[in-house]
């Protein structure tokens, strides 16, 4: 932005989280080569949510090449949809390549982050004390598993875990399986594990509405003609039927009257009609909501897989768990071995637990009461050289969040350059620019398909969807540079 100051200012610089984007932040960085580098990582070995989901059946529902570093294809997937564990050593080969590993302190969780004398102060559950000029705040969205409050849950005889603490030493041929969650990631539990177990029971509250996907796997001769010309790879994640699909999707998301969601809804219904034999679990498996309301669910078989003689679908609450199993409130009682909770993640999380305190003492607890927030997923007033990839409000769920973080990352990396030119010592986002857009968002929000009328983790403490409520397009140009005037910066 700033080319008026020849010189460039080194900076010390913090960054929180060796996941996809705090890997993102490490390698521009590393690549920029004029500052000191610190990623602090709580766990043991890079990936994030890759790393710490290893549940069967785990994938992504982008694209596989929609699904990596616009700067790093990757000609070796599999699939059309990557399964977890490839898209986690594409992380981890991308950490080898760029030599990232000897700027990550592994097993230092971050627990206290404080705006003091103008540089923040970092502390670690380890007791690691340091200091940086600016913080990048890559958390995660969702990573802190949400824990269902169900009576006599502690009660149950056998093995029960969250799906994203899944318990690899507990044997699953042959027992009798309960899967509580019908998200993604339940419904993935589901596609993997039926057939294996003996008896499968998908308990969950509501139903969902399926997009059918697709999921080819890529030949050997294809990866090969990736491998020799990479072009090749940029006509699938560039391709007009993707790119267009995209915007077709935040178009429908984010109008709930538009034509566009009215095809998604023939879709899906579509789906539903002709993939489920049976009219009685048919009706069981048809949602009294709007479709995309929810997240919208991506697979290629759950509807043949339910219909498995030893597959059982439980919709409705459930009043208990026992020793033996689950009741429901119905009185119906399904018999267990081992019970899955796939009952997805709190999402109004981010940094949190960690304190974070700003300028004048600023709580970003406080900030956030009642619901989180940050100025197009990146920045909160009081919070000075303090930014977020994949923050509060951003797209999550728009689209890929890879896209997501680097377009966010082409708008820090800009705030960064007037920091080492010298226009200030401190950027710090103003707060009518975050009371004007928190207005426009909420507005625009209530109006998404999101908000129609079910209940959801997109929902905030006020009921308002929290996801980024524009088209794709409007990410995209606001995330392009930063606006003259929404910033104040401090000397």
């Amino acid at each position: 932005m700033n080319t008026e100051h020849p010189t460039r200012k080194s900076l010390r610089i913090v960054v929180m989280g060796a996941g996809m984007a705090g890997i993102l932040a490490a390698l521009r960085l590393r690549e920029a080569g004029r500052h000191t580098v610190v990623v602090y990582e709580k766990a043991d070995r890079i990936g994030g949510t890759w790393r710490e989901n290893t549940y069967p059946g785990l994938a992504c529902d982008v694209p596989a090449h929609a699904y990596t570093y616009s700067f790093a294809p990757n000609a070796e997937w599999s699939s059309y949809l990557a399964p977890g564990p490839e898209i986690q050593r594409y992380f981890e080969s991308i950490v080898q390549s760029h030599q990232l590993e000897s700027l990550i302190r592994f097993g230092e969780e971050i627990t206290r982050c404080e705006f003091v004398d103008g540089q923040w102060r970092i502390e670690t559950a380890r007791g690691t004390h340091d200091r940086a000029d600016i913080v990048i705040a890559a958390t995660g969205v969702l990573h802190h598993p949400s824990m269902p409050a169900i009576a006599g849950l502690d009660s149950f005889a056998g093995p029960h875990f969250h799906s994203a603490r899944w318990d690899h030493s507990v044997p699953l041929d042959g027992r009798r399986i309960g899967v509580i969650g019908c998200g993604s990631t339940g419904v993935q539990i589901v596609s993997a594990l039926a057939g294996r177990a003996s008896n499968l029971v998908h308990i969950q509250r509501t139903p969902q509405w399926i997009m059918p996907t697709p999921n080819d796997p890529y030949t050997e001769e294809q990866k090969a003609a990736f491998r020799a010309d990479p072009a090749l790879i940029d006509a699938v994640r560039y391709n007009e039927e993707y790119t267009s699909a995209v915007r077709r999707f935040t178009s429908a998301i984010i109008d709930k009257e538009s034509p566009e969601i009215h095809e998604i809804e023939a879709v899906v219904l579509k789906n539903l009609e002709d993939s489920v034999r049976d009219p009685v679990l048919r009706e069981k498996l048809r949602p009294d909501y709007r479709a995309a309301c929810k997240r919208l669910i991506f697979s290629s078989d759950y509807y043949q897989k339910v219909q498995r003689p030893d597959v059982e679908v439980a919709i409705g609450p459930i009043a208990q768990i026992e020793p033996a199993g689950v009741r429901m409130a119905d009185g119906a009682f399904h018999a267990l071995d081992i019970l899955v909770l796939a009952t997805g993640f709190r999402a109004d999380r981010f940094v949190r637990p960690m304190r974070v305190l700003g300028r004048n003492g600023a709580d970003i607890d406080a900030a956030w009461t009642p619901a989180p927030s940050a100025y197009l997923g990146i920045t909160v007033p009081g919070f000075p050289n303090f930014f977020m990839l994949n923050g509060p409000t951003g797209p999550v769920g728009n689209f890929s969040l890879i896209d997501i973080a680097e377009r966010q990352w082409g708008y820090i990396e800009q705030l960064i350059a007037d920091l080492e030119s010298g226009k200030g010592r401190l950027v710090d986002l103003k707060a009518e620019t975050m009371r004007d857009y928190d207005q426009r968002r909420i507005a625009a929000a209530r109006g998404t398909i999101f908000g129609s009328g079910c209940k959801s983790w997109y929902l905030d403490a006020n009921g308002v969807p929290s996801s980024w409520p524009w088209s794709y397009d409007a990410f995209a140009e606001q995330t392009a540079r930063p606006r003259a005037g929404d910033y104040e910066y401090i000397h």
